[in-house]
């Protein structure tokens, strides 16, 4: 049996559901702040992430491909971040700042499938650009804390950690760590969670930091004490509290980020529950990623993608899975038979012109039982029977398969009767 290659999925009517389900409650949130829905292309060139982007994003996790006519490579896109730098780039003298965009839509990375992660995902994007203030992060955490809350997550299950890279090159400055090697360091530092302390401290000396160092890193690594030290740390989660998001969000100095374009800002949301070190989504702030992918000026910007995988299982996990109706029909037009066939089709057509989603069952030869049996295994709420009678006295049967009553209406009444099984 042919399999949907490895990493990719098939969307049945339920998983299209509840993708749908998930753009509307983004949808939702970003227009409650005032955000503009855009998007780019699905196939960018390499060159645009191979600047900014992490090294093992474009070289191990990128679908790349050769275009036939110039032979440039180019590649799946991996992530959004790059394209909304260029877009703006390209238009930079046109647009309105700070801008406020948001995107919902597919990315591929070549890694290894398991739960929560695959090859091909739906992706979130919320982003502001040409504002420098602490107050663009703090609003984009906000933001995404509002979205959890949307989905049914509280703050006792899920935490936004936030950490400030400028705050931890200030904190390598004292420990002695040269600018050459801050790059591996921070990468380290991303993978962290994810080792053993002896494994961790073992990949620190093998980019060249010395016992001190190792010991110096680790120590300020596990300080939460960030007051006196940073004043921008010190405003963003001021502000944080200011727009009621405090219980969501706590700092973290082992949050670094894996892209390279990261400068300021940076957060992720994880799990709380104990023993499980879950990541939801991350985010934060670059100030020269607009120039470097061929703008006149800096544009700084901040922003935030979460993936649709981790965010599905995490729900079922914790047993808030939305209960979702896959199926628009309302109603069925049975076909009593074959002498009544033409007169089902005008009354199918006349549903529908009244809005209200209706299937007209074809054949006439399948017994009128075999047609109600299949309306109430598909979840069909209503069905209509039009048979010779009913036609002779301008009637129809409605037979409503939640409530078990079946009465027989004029076909006008069919409008309001119809109409009450909402979408």
């Amino acid at each position: 049996m042919l399999k949907p290659c490895r990493g990719m999925r098939d969307f049945y009517p339920n998983d299209l559901a509840f993708r749908s389900w998930l753009y509307q409650k983004a949808r939702e949130v970003c227009q409650r702040f005032g955000y503009q829905e855009y998007d780019g292309p699905i196939v960018e060139s390499l060159s645009l992430y191979a600047a900014k982007s992490s090294e093992e994003l474009i070289k191990k996790q990128g679908f790349t491909f050769l275009s036939k006519r110039d032979k440039k490579i180019l590649v799946l896109r991996p992530e959004l971040t790059p394209t909304l730098a260029r877009m703006v780039a390209a238009r930079e003298q046109e647009l309105i700042f700070p801008l406020r965009w948001w995107s919902f839509g597919p990315f591929f990375r070549y890694e290894s499938p398991q739960k929560g992660r695959g090859r091909e995902f739906y992706q979130w994007n919320v982003d502001i650009l040409g504002e420098d203030s602490v107050n663009a992060d703090a609003e984009i955490i906000a933001l995404s804390c509002q979205f959890l809350e949307g989905l049914g997550f509280n703050s006792d299950e899920v935490v936004v950690k936030i950490n400030d890279r400028k705050y931890m090159n200030w904190k390598m400055d004292l420990i002695g760590i040269p600018l050459k090697k801050r790059l591996a360091v921070f990468r380290l530092i991303d993978k962290k969670g994810k080792v053993s302390e002896d494994s961790f401290m073992a990949m620190l000396r093998e980019v060249g930091l010395s016992s001190l160092q190792v010991r110096d890193l680790n120590l300020a690594l596990k300080d939460r004490d960030y007051s006196g030290e940073s004043e921008w740390l010190t405003e963003l989660f001021s502000a944080l509290v200011d727009l009621g998001v405090k219980d969501w969000v706590e700092f973290d100095p082992t949050v670094v980020r894996g892209l390279d374009y990261y400068t300021d800002t940076v957060f992720e949301a994880y799990t709380r529950e104990k023993g499980v070190n879950r990541a939801l989504f991350g985010g934060g702030r670059y100030q020269d990623l607009v120039r470097d992918v061929g703008g006149k000026r800096n544009i700084g910007g901040v922003g935030l993608a979460a993936g649709d995988m981790v965010l599905e299982a995490l729900l079922a996990d914790l047993g808030h899975s939305p209960t979702l109706s896959y199926l628009p029909t309302q109603v069925l037009v049975t076909i009593f038979d074959e002498a009544c066939f033409r007169e089902s089709i005008e009354l199918a057509r006349q549903l529908r012109s009244w809005n209200i989603a209706t299937e007209l069952f074809f054949d006439f030869r399948v017994s009128l039982a075999n047609q109600l049996r299949y309306a109430n295994r598909k979840g069909i709420p209503q069905v209509v029977i039009l048979g010779p009678k009913e036609i002779a006295e301008g009637q129809v049967v409605l037979r409503n398969f939640k409530t078990g009553e079946q009465k027989k209406i004029a076909v006008h009444q069919l409008r309001k009767e119809c109409g009450k099984i909402s979408l």
